[in-house]
């Protein structure tokens, strides 16, 4: 018998065990029920932005602003299906949380381009800021997608040996 499994024999470490991952369960399914409502909210919302410019000729920065928040309910939809699959799996799942990071870093270069032609209007040291941060941002890119790509290729060769 395996040292876990003789641990966890003595009934008061099964109850704890048994009680955390109940708590665990309970924390999970709140936080997927809050983040399901504020993407609704964040959905609604979005879709009344998008009408008011329909209605009325839309500038740069209404446009940005809505590309944001599509962005934003993107992202918390990824987010509610890493909480998902972590609570399904009962284990922290590292494709889902890369994957939400990606999506945060791509939706802040999106919005810093869009508001480069103001920066470069305004100030020297904001337009310098912003480049570096793009190249951190880009940088950021290549290493998620290097991440996900190492991470894709160890699931396949898994799977194989399994095979």
């Amino acid at each position: 018998m395996a040292q876990s499994e003789e641990y966890l024999q003595h009934p008061v470490r099964s109850r704890v065990v048994n009680s955390l991952s109940l708590a665990e369960d309970v924390i999970y399914s709140g936080l997927g029920i809050l983040l399901a409502l504020y993407a609704a909210v964040m959905l609604f919302r979005g879709g009344q932005h998008f009408w008011e410019m329909v209605a009325a000729p839309a500038g740069h920065v209404q446009i940005i602003q809505l590309l944001d928040e599509a962005l934003m309910i993107f992202l918390v939809v990824e987010l509610l299906y890493t909480v998902q699959v972590s609570f399904r799996e009962h284990a922290l799942v590292t494709e889902p949380f890369l994957i939400v990071g990606l999506i945060s870093v791509i939706r802040r270069v999106l919005v810093l381009t869009a508001q480069v032609p103001e920066l470069a209007l305004a100030d020297e040291t904001a337009f310098r800021h912003a480049a570096y941060e793009l190249i951190l941002l880009a940088l950021m890119i290549v290493v998620l997608v290097g991440a996900l790509l190492f991470m894709q290729r160890q699931a396949r060769e898994a799977a194989r040996k399994q095979a």
